[in-house]
């Protein structure tokens, strides 16, 4: 009983550092966009969602190292993919006029966009690794080269576009009394904290879960995949606060992109073969649902209603929970 106290204190302060340095990193995070002219969505699509993400590196490389656990490892990836999407529902309950997807840029839609592309590759190479060499590589999965490849040509498009964006745009500084130089600085303390509270994260949650006597099949691996989302939660609940809307969306668009990057770093480290072909074939549930839930993100921005009941949920929002639930249930049925 004292161990499972003491666990759950560890997670509570894990989560209370995170939530401290996050309110921190977003706030310099706006700081930097204002100074440089880098739009918020970039911000967080690329800066804050690669810091916010390094929890599920972690759990992927010690799942497929230490553990010898490669669904753990491929459950969390995606896992954290749905959970991130399932989350643009809370921030949605989080406005009280105007639905979410009315209040953040329109230029998200690449972000989930390339989100699909990226997903849809993990998708179909949890089908087509079963059916061996023509699939891979030596140990490592065709998949592998094309998400590498794929993200790096994404991170340059979105490099571009943001570049040609600047150009036309008029920099006005919101933060005159701060030097980009402390901004910097401060971004980058900030970004330790966030960092070393979500490495730690994984750890405990391994813990608790095996205290509690949770199989990993089901409510291990989303509660897995809960923990070392707990970074991308916090953090752009903190960018919502400080009225960074975009910001909180490209943080968890972005962290979707990062997540299937780990998924090919955690093929490399996996050496017991194609890490997509040691998997059980119901991670593909997670993919397709988090591909559905990009898709009702891109509708919802493309339609812009600009309409809600107080803080009830609009409706892209109760589709994305749906998903999420539908997707939680085959988990569940699978129980594997």
């Amino acid at each position: 009983m004292q161990d499972l106290v003491t666990i759950w204190g560890a997670l509570a302060l894990a989560l209370a550092v995170t939530g401290a340095a996050g309110t921190v990193l977003s706030h310099y995070g706006d700081v930097i966009s204002s100074k440089t002219g880098l739009s918020g969505s970039w911000i967080g699509l690329v800066l804050m969602a690669t810091i916010t993400s390094l929890p599920e590196l972690s759990t992927g490389i010690s799942a497929v190292t230490i553990g010898q656990a490669p669904n753990i490892a491929a459950g969390d990836a995606l896992g954290s993919c749905v959970f991130n999407l399932v989350m643009f529902a809370l921030l949605d309950m989080m406005l009280r006029d105007k639905p979410l997807y009315a209040e953040i840029s329109d230029s998200h839609t690449l972000g989930a966009t390339f989100g699909i592309v990226l997903i849809g590759i993990v998708g179909l190479g949890i089908l087509i690794a079963p059916l061996g060499a023509p699939f891979a590589l030596g140990h490592v999965g065709i998949v592998t080269p094309v998400l590498v490849v794929a993200y790096a040509y994404i991170m340059w498009a979105v490099f571009l576009r943001e570049r040609e964006a600047n150009a036309m745009a008029e920099l006005i500084d919101r933060y005159p009394e701060i030097t980009l130089r402390t901004a910097v600085t401060r971004y980058a303390i900030a970004a330790l904290f966030v960092v070393a509270a979500g490495i730690s994260l994984p750890f405990i949650g391994k813990e608790l879960s095996s205290a509690m006597g949770w199989s990993t099949s089901f409510v291990g691996t989303l509660f897995v995949a809960g923990v070392t989302s707990a970074p991308e939660l916090v953090v752009t609940a903190a960018a919502m606060r400080i009225g960074a809307i975009d910001m909180a969306a490209g943080n968890l668009l972005g962290s979707n992109l990062f997540n299937m990057l780990v998924v090919a770093i955690d093929d490399l480290a996996f050496l017991d073969g194609s890490l997509l072909g040691s998997i059980r074939q119901v991670h593909a549930s997670s993919a397709l649902s988090a591909i559905v839930m990009s898709a009702v993100v891109i509708a919802a921005l493309q339609s812009r209603a600009h309409r809600k009941i107080y803080r009830l949920p609009s409706l892209p929002s109760v589709v994305l929970i749906a998903v999420y639930a539908v997707n939680a249930w085959v988990l569940f049925r699978d129980g594997g």
